[in-house]
């Protein structure tokens, strides 16, 4: 395996000592009604839904309802953005690099058609036709860190705060939304933080852990519960704890009734159990 890899030195070139103030959350959800809802789902449509894009929708519909972390800092100004998109990694070259998938307009596409969506772009980047991705990678690749990362920073800066396209580099407007999601739960990791990334200018990083079947309280007794941990790394200038604490609120909400991104109460009577061994894996979303 090569020591320099792509995302080695995308990684030198990005990092330097950490300089500004992030706030990090921890939330353990109960999983028994997403895997109800996620069966159900696919019971009914044939799309599989994923643990990773049904949290995925509910950070969507967050951050529609959190005004003040939708947005961007440009010229030392806050400026929300006119749509909620979101932004998935999708591993790729076994771990050794990394792609990204984003998904517009995520608050009403719901967990289905986000799934569907990141299907096709996660096949569209394995499969090396994603035109963005070839053109910055080839870039990276060409260029020594110390002149990577200037050009990271400027390049990062025009398209994630200045919405301009930099066709050339494979850069869109706003190429990473207003929050990157991320998987550990495929590789058997229970939970961790995100670093930020310094050129993605992204307020909100969520973590996906691996599901577990653990000791909780549950009516008044002790059990073993299905349950996952979402991690967030979110930018302090853009939320302080108390609407951290709202959108944590959601989170709660939605998964102890997935049901709602259906325009249900609760689950239907003719919903079928879900699969004895949880929730499915989310292969190649890293």
């Amino acid at each position: 395996m090569k020591t320099m890899t792509t995302r080695r030195k995308l990684a030198i070139a990005t990092w330097g000592p950490p300089t500004e103030g992030n706030i990090y959350g921890r939330l353990a959800l109960d999983t028994e009604q997403v895997q109800h809802y996620l069966a159900w789902l696919r019971e009914t449509t044939g799309e599989r839904v994923t643990l990773t894009a049904f949290v995925g929708a509910c950070v969507a519909r967050g951050l529609a309802q959190t005004p003040s972390l939708n947005g961007r800092i440009w010229l030392g100004r806050y400026i929300p953005h006119d749509q909620v998109a979101i932004s998935f990694l999708v591993a790729l070259e076994e771990g050794g690099d990394l792609g990204k998938a984003k998904i517009e307009q995520a608050d009403v596409k719901g967990p289905q058609g986000i799934a569907q969506e990141l299907r096709e772009r996660a096949t569209t980047l394995h499969q090396g036709k994603d035109e963005a991705y070839n053109k910055s990678k080839g870039i990276i690749r060409l260029l020594p860190t110390w002149l990577l990362r200037p050009m990271l920073r400027w390049v990062g800066w025009l398209g994630s705060c200045g919405g301009f396209s930099v066709p050339a580099l494979g850069v869109e407007p706003y190429p990473f939304g207003a929050a990157i999601i991320t998987s550990i739960g495929m590789l058997g990791i229970d939970e961790g933080l995100v670093p930020p990334t310094p050129f993605a200018h992204v307020p909100l990083y969520v973590c996906v852990g691996a599901e577990r079947r653990v000791p909780a309280e549950w009516n008044g007794e002790l059990v073993l519960r299905p349950q996952v941990v979402l991690t967030a790394t979110i930018d302090h200038r853009f939320i302080d704890g108390f609407q951290l604490a709202t959108l944590a609120t959601l989170l709660r909400e939605l998964f102890a009734n997935p049901w709602a991104f259906s325009g249900l109460e609760g689950p239907p009577e003719h919903a079928s159990a879900p699969q004895a061994q949880g929730l499915d894996a989310d292969a190649g979303v890293a």
